[in-house]
């Protein structure tokens, strides 16, 4: 899968799409390492800050968790979904 620079979406936000839909589909197991930001860099000509960002992308959703000095790795069981927003219905108490 290609990224698309003409879109109108960033490219960090393309490839952390593309790394979802491989950790959805089973092609970046749970609690695997997936590809060095370098090597993820190379593969679609972007640059490594664009990486990073995806990376921190991929963070935000709660699929991947990083280890400093080693990588980063999908989670043991991605989120089937975004959580749900909190209402302030939520917040009241029920005496």
């Amino acid at each position: 899968m290609s990224l698309d620079p003409e879109s109108g979406r960033p490219l960090y936000v393309q490839l952390a799409d593309v790394i979802e839909s491989r950790i959805r589909s089973g092609e970046y197991a749970p609690d695997r390492m997936i590809p060095a930001s370098l090597r993820l860099s190379e593969e679609y000509g972007i640059a490594h800050m664009t990486v990073r960002r995806a990376m921190r992308e991929l963070r935000e959703r709660g699929l991947i968790y990083t280890v400093s000095g080693k990588g980063s790795y999908v989670v043991p069981k991605p989120p089937t979904s975004a959580p749900e927003p909190e209402t302030a219905e939520s917040d009241e108490s029920t005496d």
